[in-house]
């Protein structure tokens, strides 16, 4: 089984510097591989706005796609379609391209993502599409995901960052020291933001590792 995603940037053809947001975009993703580890194949460039990458479990796809938004600055953001199902490489000049059911249910998934964006759910960025749903989780897992875009969505660009930290267990006080403010004024960014559910479900989503 595997866990495909494509992503694509949000806006890529109105951004001012599209060099500068494609490195930008892959310095987050770099630093989520380390930060998230089991990451089969890690998302990287394909053609033009586009990325894919595959991952071993869902929940390590979930946790990545989350962390690498919110380590996004403003201006910059991606959308996600996660595919599961079997995966097969065609051999082609330029090596092995991957192929299959996985990849079919993440461009579904996107276009899904896409179809969400233009009408009622505008935050729209995640969806999940399985080739074969046994479990009947999918309609749970993109209720979690759109629940989770909407709050993240609407966070600042700092309360990402403070975010970020927290789902990594990095103390309050190390975050205030970072961003030269107060405990206090973490504490009250994280509590507006709605980050504690955000940091819940990412520890969740670890939690199934172990």
């Amino acid at each position: 089984m595997t866990i495909a995603v494509t992503a694509d940037i949000v806006g890529s053809r109105q951004l001012v510097n599209r060099d500068h947001a494609q490195a930008q975009i892959e310095a987050v993703i770099r630093r989520v591989a380390e930060d998230v580890p089991g990451v089969a194949r890690p998302l990287e460039p394909v053609v033009g706005d586009e990325l894919q990458g595959e991952f071993e479990t869902l929940s390590r796809a979930l946790a990545s796609i989350l962390l690498i938004r919110l380590g996004l600055p403003d201006g910059i953001d991606l959308r996600f379609g996660v595919g599961s199902g079997e995966s097969f490489g065609v051999e082609s000049a330029r090596g092995v391209l991957p192929e299959g059911p996985a990849w079919w249910a993440a461009r579904e998934a996107i276009e899904r993502v896409h179809a969400l964006e233009q009408r009622a759910v505008p935050r729209a960025r995640t969806w999940l599409v399985a080739h074969n749903d046994s479990t009947g989780t999918v309609p749970v897992t993109n209720a979690y995901l759109l629940a989770r875009d909407e709050i993240v969505g609407a966070m600042s660009e700092r309360a990402r960052r403070l975010t970020y930290g927290r789902c990594l267990d990095v103390s309050q006080r190390e975050l205030a020291e970072r961003e030269g403010i107060t405990q206090s004024a973490v504490s009250q960014l994280l509590a507006a933001a709605g980050a504690s559910s955000i940091v819940e479900g990412f520890r969740s989503l670890r939690a199934t590792e172990n």
